[in-house]
């Protein structure tokens, strides 16, 4: 795509887009890697516009580079260290990440990397399950498992999770041990979820969502969110967002290539959310 920011004069922070295609550490089949491409694909078709019910339009009003896929080898402790890298070239240049999975666990390096730069970080994250297993099926870096890494590194000041449904007795544990603060569905309206303090991180696990508005995923659970309830909850946030992620799109679930779509309307929600809510200052 054109380097758009240079179409765009405003004293906003640059976005940079980019993919994460990898399903190395999925628990239960794989599939996610090719969510990259496919809300990619939604987003720049002709099918839809670049208008964020923000008002703002990316390409017009925000600054908005798409970098493509990093070139990602299966191999863990490898492509964290290539996020690592690539994030450390980003923020040099201060500009945001919104990055497409890909599994949930390529948030932990993507956390990892903000926190290294700004401190312990906020964190907002929508999902099903909290994803918080010491040690899922004998893998430590398991996508059930990216928040437990990230809050026993000490990379979270705080943790708010939103549409969790699945929460068993160790993940309650877990929770408790680190102070996890999770909103239940049961009775959820977006005025349950506190407006959170900066530098804030968002991860929007695709799943969070009810299944009949995100069927694309591999672990669907009926009783999700509504999109209009996610929208009502990443909307009321004013914290400078330094970083974002949308993950675990499972294109061979879709139907109708319908939560690729929605993919590609939170991408224009988070983008215009990250401009509105401006830069984080140390």
């Amino acid at each position: 795509m054109p380097d758009d920011r240079k179409r765009v004069q405003r004293a906003m922070p640059a976005i940079r887009l980019f993919g994460l295609p990898t399903d190395i550490n999925s628990s239960f089949e794989r599939g996610a890697a090719a969510g990259p491409a496919a809300i990619r694909a939604a987003l720049w078709s002709d099918r839809g516009n670049m208008a964020s019910e923000l008002g703002p339009e990316i390409g017009t009003d925000i600054a908005l580079t798409d970098d493509g896929d990093l070139p990602l080898t299966e191999d863990t402790p490898s492509d964290d260290a290539a996020i690592r890298r690539y994030l450390a070239i980003v923020r040099e240049d201060g500009e945001v990440p919104l990055a497409l999975g890909g599994d949930h666990a390529v948030t932990f390096p993507l956390v990892e990397a903000a926190a290294t730069c700004f401190g312990p970080v906020t964190i907002l994250h929508f999902d099903a399950h909290p994803d918080l297993y010491d040690d899922f099926a004998g893998n430590p870096r398991s996508h059930a498992s990216p928040f437990a890494r990230i809050c026993e590194a000490g990379h979270a000041k705080r943790l708010v999770q939103v549409g969790i449904r699945t929460l068993n007795n160790h993940c309650r544990e877990q929770a408790a041990r680190f102070g996890v603060e999770i909103i239940p569905m049961a009775g959820f309206t977006a005025d349950t979820v506190p407006v959170l303090d900066g530098p804030l991180y968002i991860s929007i696990d695709l799943d969070g969502l009810d299944p009949s508005a995100a069927p694309g995923v591999a672990h669907p659970e009926p009783g999700g969110l509504t999109v209009r309830e996610m929208l009502a909850v990443l909307h009321k946030q004013t914290a400078p967002i330094v970083g974002a992620d949308i993950v675990e799109l499972h294109p061979g679930r879709d139907i109708g290539d319908v939560t690729a779509i929605l993919g590609a309307k939170l991408v224009r929600e988070l983008a215009a959310l990250i401009d509105r809510n401006g830069t984080y200052k140390n």
